[in-house]
């Protein structure tokens, strides 16, 4: 009998990404990874995003869908919207990563090989665990500020990860459906923020493999002030409204006669 493949959906919001999204399409084509789906979930952009992501479903409808959704009510909204399609398509695996190229789609082999071979519930792809890197286009304004972010959610939530803030993961299906998505509240970039939170606080081990963050390739960023608000408020908003979470640590685990959480292995974060 043969092995039937995990369903790998990899949900991608979008919003302006007409340029990049085509090219973010073919990566994920050429990726050997079998039965591998990639879901478009576009906020009613202006520039044509969703009829690109139309085409691009139409050419390859059996590996390609598209989610219109016609408020831009923020990414979290989006993703947890494609989280939620997704899941309910039978998606084993749910891999979230941005529309604009700074996340690597041939990261996600390893990051799915992590997933389902390692005891994870998800699988970070982490800028700052030991082999990750960021472009070093990346102005400095952006590098100081998310390595305070990273230091400030870290301090308020104790959550014990290298990059608590990074968007490129790559989710079990159970572990979505524990962490009852329909009351997560963020909007924002914090919603991955409250995606490890919620994770962390039910005892679910996280793994953080290491990946070259890129520069966005076409379009510009949506990092305006409210979100970066959001964000900042967010983490004392779970720290005291979200109920008490575990105290947690990242330890090194041996494979391959190393220590992980080294050079180049990724760093395991579960509960003490």
């Amino acid at each position: 009998m043969a092995v039937v493949s995990p369903k790998t959906v990899v949900v991608v919001p979008t919003y302006n990404e007409r340029d990049n999204l085509p090219v973010l399409a073919g990566l994920l084509a050429d990726l050997p990874v079998p039965n591998l789906h990639l879901l478009v979930v576009d906020d009613d952009s202006p520039d044509g995003t969703g009829e690109v992501a139309d085409k691009l479903a139409a050419d390859a409808p059996d590996t390609v869908g598209v989610l219109h959704r016609r408020t831009k009510d923020g990414l979290g909204r989006a993703y947890l919207a494609g989280m939620a399609r997704a899941l309910d398509e039978g998606a084993d695996v749910v891999v979230q990563m941005d529309a604009d190229l700074s996340h690597p789609a041939s990261a996600i082999p390893v990051m799915l090989d992590t997933l389902l071979t390692e005891d994870a519930a998800a699988v970070i792809g982490s800028r700052y665990v030991a082999g990750g890197s960021t472009a070093s286009e990346w102005p400095r304004s952006r590098r100081a500020l998310s390595a305070w972010a990273n230091v400030y959610v870290n301090a308020i939530l104790r959550l014990g990860l290298k990059d608590a803030t990074a968007g490129f993961k790559a989710w079990r299906a159970e572990t979505l459906r524990a962490l009852d998505l329909d009351s997560v509240h963020s909007n924002g970039y914090s919603f991955q923020v409250e995606m490890n939170h919620r994770a962390v606080r039910r005892g679910f081990t996280l793994l953080e493999v290491p990946i070259h963050f890129e520069e966005r390739g076409q379009g510009t960023s949506k990092m305006d002030l409210g979100v970066q608000l959001e964000s900042a408020l967010t983490p004392w908003r779970l720290r005291f409204g979200g109920g008490q979470g575990r105290d947690l640590t990242v330890r090194g685990h041996v494979r391959g006669g190393r220590e992980e959480g080294g050079s180049g292995g990724p760093a395991r974060v579960s509960p003490r």
